[in-house]
């Protein structure tokens, strides 16, 4: 049995997938559940975060957004039984590889799949659909008739993102980085406020927000980056379609929410007077905060079992490429690691 895992480099800079033999599963105990991986999502490998929690091995397991059929159960298994579907999320020190035929998981991270949503829809979705509520429900108590920013809507999350903010009936507005994802954007429905096309560089985001707004500013921002620099100072393609911070606060409204994707953001002390001024917060979206706080088990759970409620009731409708089999992941890990491709790949056993 094979399973995909990666090594860095000793510079820290590169890592390389490499297919592994792997050890069959010891024999399931306490609260574990032996698991049939029947999809599993591709999502970039945050190497950085990985140094910072001092977990240095030589080869890491890859894939983390699983579906699948439990085979077995541990002793204290009260959730599951054998022959169940279920769908999950990986934890970081993870000894198995979601890309494998079998792998081993705690219950408290796996909620039943319903029998509506297809295998690769539940793992494309699970990750994406924490995140949007991460964001939207958690960080910025998102309501009925806010209005909310979405920068590269057209993205796999931004997608979920901006179909959640639409069922909790805020008033979306979002950015497109191409003419495609313009159109993607435009074929919304119900429809987004405003798209704002970047992808030419012209266009002012703050200018466009406020004026959609009627010059109050949006309640929600969730950005997708944002430039801390001038763009003489930060020259490369990817970063010149980014708003500068200052735009941003400049777009947020009173008592606002700015949402960021930006770990190493920095705000100078008139950024800070400026968001004092507004009585707005900042807060950071951390993809693993579930991961690394076990007191919010529950709460984590919740939002996994509301993620496949939606996705069951077509509420969600992930943005997903074709599924790919597995000995084709190692290549399509080396393309989600450059961050190439809009939509979210998933990978069919």
């Amino acid at each position: 049995m094979k399973g995909l895992y990666f090594q860095q480099s000793s510079t820290d800079e590169e890592i390389t997938f490499v297919f592994q033999e792997k050890e069959d599963l010891p024999v399931t105990e306490d609260n574990f559940v032996k698991l049939q991986v029947k999809a599993c999502a591709l999502s970039q490998i945050n190497t950085k975060l990985l140094a910072e929690m001092k977990m240095k091995k030589d080869l890491f397991p890859v894939g983390r957004e699983i579906a699948g059929i439990v085979l077995d159960v541990g002793s204290k298994v009260s959730f599951f039984q054998p022959d169940d579907e279920v769908v999950g999320i990986l934890p970081l020190d993870s000894e198995d590889p979601g890309l494998c035929e079998v792998v081993r998981v705690h219950e408290h991270y796996l909620v039943h799949k319903p029998e509506k949503v297809t295998w690769t829809e539940a793992a494309g979705s699970i990750r994406d659909g924490v995140r949007a509520y991460t964001a939207l429900h958690y960080l910025s108590h998102l309501s009925h008739g806010k209005s909310v920013l979405i920068m590269d809507g057209a993205s796999a999350f931004g997608t979920i993102a901006i179909q959640l903010a639409h069922h909790r009936g805020a008033k979306v507005i979002s950015t497109a980085c191409s003419l495609e994802d313009k159109q993607c954007l435009e074929r919304f429905r119900p429809p987004i406020a405003r798209v704002i096309d970047v992808s030419n560089g012209k266009v002012h985001v703050a200018e466009s927000c406020l004026e959609e707004t009627g010059g109050l500013g949006v309640d929600i921002v969730l950005d997708a980056g944002v430039r801390l620099y001038s763009k003489d100072d930060e020259p490369a393609v990817n970063l010149q379609l980014l708003p500068h911070k200052h735009d941003i606060i400049t777009l947020l409204g009173v008592g606002g929410h700015w949402v960021t994707t930006e770990e190493n953001l920095q705000l100078d002390p008139p950024d800070s007077h400026c968001l004092f001024l507004k009585g707005a917060t900042l807060a950071f979206l951390n993809d693993e905060v579930w991961n690394l706080s076990n007191v919010q088990q529950g709460k984590y759970l919740c939002i996994l079992k509301d993620v496949m409620e939606k996705l069951s009731t077509g509420v969600f409708r992930p943005q997903l490429d074709e599924p790919i089999p597995l000995y084709e992941a190692k290549v399509s890990m080396e393309a989600v690691q450059k961050n190439q491709g809009r939509k979210k790949q998933v990978v069919q056993f």
